[in-house]
Parts: structure tokens; C-alpha cells; sequence
């Protein structure tokens, strides 16, 4: 498969903008970069970090790291600024503006249709089906993919947001073969550690078109870290590092990515998933037994998704607790919907608390 084939052809054709690390080595005295010589901040603050140097645009090691969690090879990963700035990146690449355009299983994560509007991209969607609990179209988004010409990326996400459903492996291959040498399938799984479902992340290697986004924002507790994942083959990796700033990840932040994936965070990761489903459990537990829950999809990632008669007013009423719950009322097919993160034991309670309450007036 002929990856350049799909992608813009002004990007294939561009040179990369070579930067000062990048294109020489960072050792010796560095006089290439008009860096500042010494940095200004006090030493002891800076933790041994060299602020005054630009940071390595693909830092070595937690490229390794994150190559050896994912069980991919190191030249199938870009990291990025967040899945927001993989998604992004894809959108600018592969779809020309005004002329391609991207597809997407709604409801779904927003920035997907998002990111095509920046780029001028036209969005085709394909609504899941309500009445099997969401679960994707899959004939139809097929189809769309062999009728619609346009279509160079499919926006896929497991578990999805917010509806928390899986996607089998036997039916990603469905989609991949539909979509050879015509578009890009993106797996966008930023809760699948929360999931039973094994990853795709090491099926990158035997489908070309196949592109998987994982973060450290979710299941690692590192949402105010921005640091996502890009695994996909070598050329679709090289398209996007053309478009991609210099230098996406700053010094601090490689630093703390480090320290936020080590031995003994990952133990701890384990320990905490556990605790978060506990409390799901607990919360799905209570709603299942309120008359006003119209419907419930616990799915398998950190929240649940609910159907109430007044979203508006729930979400309301929680607020005025110091509650903040996410209202998807009047988004497509999500008419009447919330959907409630998990968070401790104390914070569900209080929840349970004010859902009760809630559910008393009703």
C-alpha cells in the first residue's frame, strides 16, 4: 500500500523544516541554535533541567518507554501534544481542504469533526444504531468509505466517548479491508486500559492503514501532562513530522512524562484502575435503581452515560452541589443525555448523595 498516495500531495512533496536538534547532534558546544548559554533560572529549581537548550524534537528516552508499554517498535511511534495533536496532524495531511474529507461513528469524541473544520474538511457521518445499545454501523460505514471518493481518514474510538463501547478485532479487520488504499483507519483509545479488550497497537505492523492514538492523559493521571501517542507505520509517521512543530514537547514535560510512567507509577496505575472500577460499580449500582434513569450505557471506560428527562435541570441541580457533570444534551442522537466521570469513594458519595436528593424531587 502506497501511504503517499492518500496524503496531500503539496506534503509529500515539501521539505521537512530541519531544526538546530534534529539535524546535529545536542553534545559539544552548542552554537547552532541561538540558545542563551547559561539558563537564568536558580539551578536547584530547575532540577538538573537545561531550560536554555531546546529539547529534543522526539526525546530518545521516552520514545523507548512508551515503545516498550504500547509493544510496538520505536519507529511506529510519534509523540505528540495529547491525541488532540495527533488528530490534528492527521487531519492536516490527509485531507485537502475543500476536496476530502473524514468519517466518524456518532456520537463520538467532537474534536474529530472539529479538526476537519479547521482544515476545510467535509465530515460524513455515520450514525450508530440507538437501539443496539450504540454499537457502530458497520455495513454502513463501509459503504460510505467504497461510494465516498473523499474519505481519507475513519475516526474510530474503543472505548468510545461517551458511550463506552468496545470494538472486536474481528470487526476492525472488517473495516480495515474496506478501507485498502482508500483511507486511513484512526483507533483513537484513550481509555482502552480501563477495557478487557486488548489493544491494536501491535497490529500497526501488519496493516498499513491502520493508526492508533493512545495518551498518558486517562488511565495514567497525567491529563495536565499533554502527552499522547501516535503509533502507525513509518511513512504515515514521517508525512507527519513535516507538518509538526519543531520542537512539540517541552523539557519539563518529557522530564515528568518519565517520572509519570516509571516502575513504580505503573504499579500504582494498576492498583488505581482497580479502585475507579470499584467506584463505577458502585455508581452504576445506585442509578440502575433510580425510576428517572431512562436509560444507562455503563460501557467500559472511567464514566457511565446516562438518559435522564432533564438533563438541563440535572445538571443544574449537581452544580449548585459543586458537582460537575458533562451535558450532552442535544448533541446527535444524545437528546436527554449526561455522562458522570468516576472519581474517589468520597466524590461518588457525594454524588449518590446529590442524585438522591435529585431523584426525591422528581
Amino acid at each position: 500500500m502506497d501511504i503517499s498516495a492518500l496524503a496531500r500531495p503539496e506534503i509529500v512533496a515539501m521539505k521537512p523544516y530541519a531544526s538546530a536538534r534534529s539535524s546535529m547532534s545536542a553534545e559539544g558546544i552548542l552554537l547552532n541554535a541561538n540558545e542563551a548559554p547559561r539558563a537564568l533560572v536558580d539551578e536547584d529549581a530547575l532540577e538538573g533541567l537545561a531550560l536554555n537548550r531546546y529539547p529534543p524534537p522526539q526525546p530518545g528516552v521516552l520514545v523507548t518507554r512508551l515503545a516498550s508499554i504500547y509493544g510496538v517498535e520505536e519507529q511506529q511511534l510519534l509523540v505528540t501534544r495529547g491525541s488532540d495533536e495527533g488528530i490534528d496532524l492527521l487531519t492536516r495531511v490527509f485531507c485537502r481542504p475543500g476536496r476530502d474529507a473524514v468519517a466518524e461513528c456518532v456520537p463520538c469524541f467532537g474534536m474529530y469533526r472539529i479538526s476537519a473544520a479547521i482544515q476545510g474538511a467535509a465530515v460524513v457521518p455515520v450514525p450508530r444504531l440507538p437501539d443496539e445499545r450504540f454499537s457502530m454501523d458497520v455495513d454502513a460505514l463501509c459503504r460510505a468509505v467504497q461510494e465516498d471518493a473523499r474519505i481519507k481518514l475513519v475516526f474510530l474510538t474503543s472505548p468510545n466517548n461517551p458511550t463506552g463501547d468496545c470494538l472486536d478485532a474481528g470487526v476492525l479487520d472488517v473495516i480495515l479491508q474496506a478501507c485498502e488504499n482508500r483511507a486511513l483507519v484512526v483507533l483513537d483509545e484513550a481509555y482502552i486500559e480501563f477495557s478487557d479488550h486488548e489493544s491494536a497497537a501491535r497490529r500497526v505492523g501488519d496493516h498499513q492503514n491502520l493508526v492508533v492514538l493512545r495518551t498518558l492523559s486517562k488511565a495514567w493521571a497525567a491529563a495536565g501532562l499533554r502527552c499522547g501517542t501516535v503509533i502507525a507505520d513509518p511513512a504515515v509517521l514521517d508525512l507527519l513530522g513535516r507538518v509538526m512543530a519543531p520542537y512539540p514537547l517541552a523539557t519539563p514535560a518529557i522530564s515528568t512524562a518519565l517520572r509519570a510512567t516509571d516502575e513504580r507509577v505503573r504499579r500504582r496505575q494498576r492498583d488505581a484502575i482497580g479502585q475507579i472500577m470499584q467506584q463505577k460499580r458502585r455508581l452504576l449500582g445506585f442509578l440502575e435503581q433510580q425510576q428517572w434513569i431512562l436509560g444507562l450505557w455503563p460501557g467500559e471506560a472511567n464514566f457511565i452515560l446516562a438518559r435522564v428527562g432533564d438533563a438541563a435541570a440535572l445538571t443544574e441541580w449537581c452544580g449548585q452541589s459543586g458537582i460537575r457533570i458533562r451535558n450532552f444534551d442535544g448533541q446527535p442522537m444524545l437528546d436527554g443525555c449526561v455522562r458522570f466521570s468516576i472519581g474517589t469513594g468520597d466524590e461518588m458519595q457525594e454524588l449518590i448523595d446529590t442524585l438522591r436528593r435529585y431523584g426525591a424531587r422528581a
